[in-house]
């Protein structure tokens, strides 16, 4: 009976085809329309009613992949892309995830793969220097960093760390304290709100703060809340500050909001998702001015730092919080190394049990970028931004929502928020560029957030002339 695997050497030849198409669709990504235009249900309509009984060969897969399914996408590594965020792959990451699934590692447990532990373990200290972060996140010290997948799990991670600590454990052996109370800003991302429904603690127990008019927290509004909910008998345990919040790119005043955590016994988690990667530049690490107060921080390297989705690092100052808070030990995953209280093991740091070798990609980015070529890109994407910004300041018809502190623009036309929302519609249509939008302040702006790997100044300026050209 001849064997049902695709061969070596077929592998080969198609591995080949795969990657000489990765390589053509990079180069000619900016001719394509940047957002997919399909009809809700138009690709299923276009695949088989039931799977092939028979093997078919993978150049017959790749023939309906590019006829099929490319156009169902949304080419977010497209210059032209300003929409949401940067979700940047690069070829450094590409190879790694190749290497990666190449392996198929499992790296639950230190013993399962001891490389894919130590490599992540040595890449999250490399980057606690290179971000200016406290010494204590490393792993020589109390804490420690662990790659997740995307920053909700991060937040969850936390908010679980922290339900654990406020409550001396006993959470998790006979359910949710009802008097715990998290806060954060009405700017913040969701991931908060869900991740305190997942953890039991239920969107109830969450403060939305106001925020300013660089859509920062309130400092005062949050000294206020925790110290009413205190007299009321409730337990301040979590708050969670943002380095770059997702609407608008405002940016907490992560000292002040520290200061309160300290004073309740609260469990400070900075979220930096995006903006983390600008910590790389030594002059923007302003932003970060009271990171030694937090008790986790987490970002994306799969947003701005050129590593394919999905990549967020977490770091905490107390390991043993984390731990504490998740880790279960059945008696199929005893084994000595383990036993000897010698190695980590990331199963212990993390929601699921199983997990990828992310830490191969980032690996490679850090080593064939280096931190000056990091740093050119970022302090490039800024200096973009701040183009753009003073595009829109120049002509009379358009305005700034607020000042972009870093990569992110938010602007409009001057008007109604109607004439903003046909704009964005007909400027997304047209397929040249892709914007998103936001409410700020209670006004509609669109986004143009800029820190894409293939973005160069002349994309800016061509989105900007069909920007002003665009008639609502």
């Amino acid at each position: 009976m001849n064997s049902p695997h695709m061969s070596l050497e077929e592998f080969r030849q198609h591995g080949h085809a795969a990657v000489d198409w990765i390589c053509e669709y990079l180069r000619t990504i900016e001719t394509r329309p940047v957002r997919s235009t399909v009809a809700p249900g138009e690709i299923r309509a276009s695949l088989p009613a039931s799977a092939p009984e028979h093997a078919e060969d993978f150049s017959a897969c790749l023939r309906d992949f590019e006829n099929i399914i490319l156009p169902g996408i949304t080419h977010w590594q497209s210059p032209n892309f300003f929409a949401y965020f940067p979700c940047n792959g690069s070829p450094p990451a590409i190879l790694g995830e190749l290497l990666s699934a190449g392996l198929g590692v499992q790296g639950m447990l230190w013993q399962t793969s001891p490389a894919c532990t130590e490599l992540e373990t040595h890449v999250l200290d490399w980057l606690v220097d290179l971000l200016g972060l406290p010494a204590f996140f490393k792993s020589d010290s109390t804490g420690g960093g662990v790659i997740q997948d995307t920053a909700s799990s991060s937040a969850l991670c936390a908010i679980l760390a922290a339900r654990e600590r406020a409550t001396a454990g006993r959470t998790n052996r006979s359910g949710i304290d009802r008097r715990l109370i998290a806060y954060t800003s009405e700017q913040a991302h969701s991931s908060i709100e869900k991740g305190l429904r997942v953890a039991g603690i239920g969107s109830d127990q969450l403060r939305l703060m106001p925020v300013d008019e660089r859509c920062a927290i309130g400092a005062d509004a949050l000294a206020e809340a925790m110290a009413r909910d205190r007299r009321a008998g409730a337990v301040p345990f979590f708050v969670c500050a943002t380095i770059g919040t997702t609407a608008a790119n405002g940016i907490d005043p992560i000292r002040r909001v520290g200061e309160l955590t300290q004073r309740y016994g609260a469990w400070l988690h900075v979220d930096a998702a995006m903006c983390g990667t600008a910590m790389l530049c030594p002059e923007f690490r302003i932003h970060n001015d009271g990171v030694d107060l937090a008790d986790s921080w987490c970002f994306n390297p799969h947003k701005w730092m050129f590593t394919s989705f999905d990549c967020d690092c977490l770091w905490v100052r107390r390991r043993a919080d984390l731990i504490g808070a998740l880790s279960i030990l059945p008696d199929y995953l005893r084994n000595a190394a383990t036993e000897s209280g010698a190695v980590i093991d990331y199963r212990d740091w993390q929601i699921p049990l199983g997990r990828r070798f992310r830490a191969l990609k980032l690996w490679f980015v850090l080593r064939c970028y280096g931190a000056a070529g990091l740093r050119q890109l970022v302090r490039e994407h800024v200096r973009l931004a701040r183009l753009f910004a003073d595009l829109v300041r120049a002509d009379e018809r358009f305005e700034l929502a607020l000042d972009p502190p870093l990569n992110l623009v938010c602007f409009r036309r001057r008007g109604e928020d109607a004439i903003n929302q046909r704009l964005i519609d007909k400027l997304n249509a047209g397929g040249k560029i892709y914007l998103s939008h936001a409410l700020i302040h209670g006004r509609f702006a669109l986004r143009m957030s800029i820190g894409g790997t293939w973005c160069e100044e002349r994309h800016v300026h061509q989105a900007w002339r069909f920007i002003s050209e665009t008639e609502p």
